[in-house]
């Protein structure tokens, strides 16, 4: 009995595996196309124009007068600089915020608790293009465009919504057990909730970090409208527009140059961290 049981149960999984191979085709076929493309672009960066032109990619050699020649017309490292202060500081005051804004919301139920979280939901339906133009005429009237502390805030309100409502089912999911053993030592709530509580939610913070700062040092349309001089602009505002003077000046080898060094480091970043992302999604958080 016990033997078809084990039967009835390997051919159910291999009846599963076998619907799962047309997904797995498509998904080798669309990493092929992503792999060759971006190898393309790589490669396209150390050519000519002349080359690129002719598919004669890498004829005469590398030329990596081409990367030099973008960093400098650029302004890449100013804009590099620009980009790892918005998306790490956002990030950062974000984490601080509504950490503890979703341990509170998880945690005591209090009568508003569940109007709060519905009015997040709502906030995660509203396009950033609606509130742009408000938020223009707001700064207009502080006199507070073009800066860089004016970008780091919009950023940080902005990305409240989705990181209350992504951590509240992770802090759900752990034991009070932990915080009430800290309180009979004496640990008070909040301590309890920085020493304890927000250490167990490790992987599901990761990953949260890793989208948001990611999802930051791409942002384009704000940085360009609150942020957009040569001294505070971002890398994907400085990307912009050394691709217009490149296509102007008919200068392809180094648009692509361009777009492989302001993609290299999200690119690289999400190699390393592969492995928290994928654990940190699946998990949803830790099961007390």
């Amino acid at each position: 009995m016990k033997q078809k049981n084990h039967y009835s149960i390997s051919g159910l999984a291999r009846q599963q595996q076998k619907k799962l191979i047309p997904g797995y085709i498509l998904l080798t076929l669309w990493c092929v196309f992503i792999f060759v493309m971006l190898g393309w672009i790589l490669i396209a960066g150390f050519s000519t124009t002349k080359e690129i032109f002719s598919d004669a990619l890498l004829s005469s050699g590398f030329h990596f007068e081409n990367f030099k020649t973008v960093i400098k017309q650029g302004h890449l490292y100013t804009a590099f600089l620009n980009s790892l202060l918005y998306s790490g500081a956002s990030v950062a005051l974000s984490l601080l915020i509504c950490a503890p804004a979703a341990y509170g919301l998880a945690r005591y139920h209090f009568r508003l608790n569940q109007t709060l979280q519905r009015l997040l939901v709502l906030g995660l339906g509203v396009p950033s293009v609606m509130i742009i133009m408000p938020l223009f005429s707001i700064i207009s009237i502080l006199k507070m465009g073009d800066s860089k502390l004016t970008l780091i805030i919009l950023y940080v309100v902005t990305s409240i919504p989705f990181n209350i409502f992504y951590l509240i089912p992770c802090f759900s999911n752990i034991s009070p057990t932990y915080e009430e053993a800290a309180a009979i030592d004496g640990c008070g709530p909040l301590r309890s909730f920085w020493t304890i509580v927000f250490p167990l939610a490790g992987s599901t913070v990761t990953t949260l970090v890793i989208f948001q700062f990611i999802g930051k040092w791409n942002e384009y349309f704000m940085a360009l409208i609150f942020a957009g001089s040569t001294k505070n602009m971002s890398l994907s505002v400085a990307l912009y527009q050394l691709i217009v003077a490149m296509t102007r000046e008919g200068g392809w080898s180094g648009m692509f140059a361009a777009v492989s060094l302001v993609s290299a480091p999200t690119i690289i970043l999400y190699i390393l961290l592969s492995k928290k992302i994928i654990g940190g999604v699946t998990a949803g958080g830790l099961k007390g």
